[in-house]
């Protein structure tokens, strides 16, 4: 799927329809600190393995898709709702 890289869409800040950047949301490293995270730790720690039976068949072929758009005004940034693509690639508009 192609999505350009600038897009005219409603910005919070400015209260009005302006240029966006769009940029792909990076996952971020896990906080050790939430609760299901020290939860995991608990459970694959000392003897006994891993808690729970390895996942059967292959991998989801559709990833979910996070979008960030920035303001090219305000420099506010937003991050709409995401959806499911096989692939996507932001390209320069025609």
């Amino acid at each position: 799927m192609h999505y350009p890289k600038t897009v005219s869409t409603y910005c919070p800040k400015c209260k009005t329809h302006t240029e966006h950047e769009v940029e792909k949301g990076k996952k971020r490293p896990a906080s050790e600190l939430k609760w299901g995270q020290r939860r995991f730790r608990r459970a694959t720690g000392g003897y006994g393995g891993f808690p729970r039976p390895k996942p059967e068949g292959r991998a989801k072929a559709v990833r979910r898709v996070y979008l960030k758009f920035r303001c090219k005004k305000c420099k506010y940034t937003v991050q709409p709702a995401s959806w499911r693509a096989s692939q996507l690639e932001i390209v320069e508009k025609h």
